[in-house]
């Protein structure tokens, strides 16, 4: 099959379609033996801090295994993506710089994580109006209200918080899908999102979307309800290991009772 030589162009919606196992076979029995499609969308991704160190690499004091690159390496795989991982980048404005500029030459989408709050070692949003433009920064959602978006040259950038749990919920309500409607999908298949009774009380302070890590479970009867996974810091990567949908609070969302109904986004079996 045929592919075209840069992804990340949208093409007419009415004439793409997914090419699952049957659309291959359909093509099949027709006897086509050539289509044209999109490649895979090629994503270079990195995380920067000085405090960071590879897995298998042994971390010095005040240093702390880089988690997210894994994160995200897993996140992408899912959604097909051709995935560039380009390591972990020191808080040095230089080498930040050629780090972009490499990504941006050899990718699609470039994605990194860290840098991109207000602290004196973050030099990504600076970078990214040297190399490009920005279009927003700064999200009033909860966890990662310091997600950048831009451009470098003809790459779409996203430039994720440091977070772990942050990492995570960005990449599931902006990223994804971003990177599958760049890959070629239209209309993009949303997370299925639904109310259910939530059964653990929860504390929320109005000003934020907040999105908390839920268990989503079904009684004997058929019922469906939802429970918080327990602490919800954006540091506690474990609450995510634990979740199979999100509680979705909404900006002007106070406290919650139990008992209430709660948005949530499931997350289980999606792509």
């Amino acid at each position: 099959m045929a592919a075209p030589d840069r992804a990340g162009q949208l093409a007419d919606p009415d004439s793409e379609a997914r090419l699952r196992p049957a659309e291959i076979g359909l093509i099949a029995s027709l006897g086509i033996a050539e289509v044209a499609v999109y490649r895979r969308l090629r994503v270079a991704f990195f995380s920067t801090g000085d405090e960071l160190v590879s897995v298998g690499s042994a971390p010095k004091e005040g240093q702390i295994y880089d988690s997210n690159r894994y994160t995200l390496y897993g996140m992408l795989e899912r959604l097909g993506c051709d995935v560039v991982d380009m390591g972990v980048v020191r808080d040095d404005p230089r080498l930040l710089e050629q780090a972009f500029s490499d990504a941006a030459t050899i990718a699609d989408v470039v994605i990194t994580s860290g840098g991109v709050s207000v602290g004196e070692a973050d030099f990504v949003k600076d970078l990214l109006n040297k190399l490009g433009e920005v279009v927003f920064w700064k999200i009033a959602m909860k966890p990662g209200r310091p997600l950048a978006y831009g451009k470098i040259g003809g790459a779409h950038f996203f430039g994720l918080p440091g977070n772990p749990v942050s990492v995570m919920v960005t990449f599931y309500q902006f990223v994804r899908e971003a990177l599958l409607r760049l890959s070629g999908r239209d209309p993009v298949p949303p997370l299925p999102t639904f109310k259910a009774p939530c059964t653990s009380t929860l504390k929320k302070a109005p000003g934020r979307t907040e999105f908390q890590r839920g268990i989503l479970v079904q009684d004997e009867a058929g019922n469906w309800s939802v429970r918080v996974t327990g602490e919800q810091g954006s540091g506690i990567l474990r609450s995510m290991t634990e979740a199979n949908c999100f509680i979705i609070l909404p900006s002007d969302q106070g406290n919650v009772s139990s008992g209430a109904l709660v948005d949530v986004q499931v997350l289980e079996g999606l792509i």
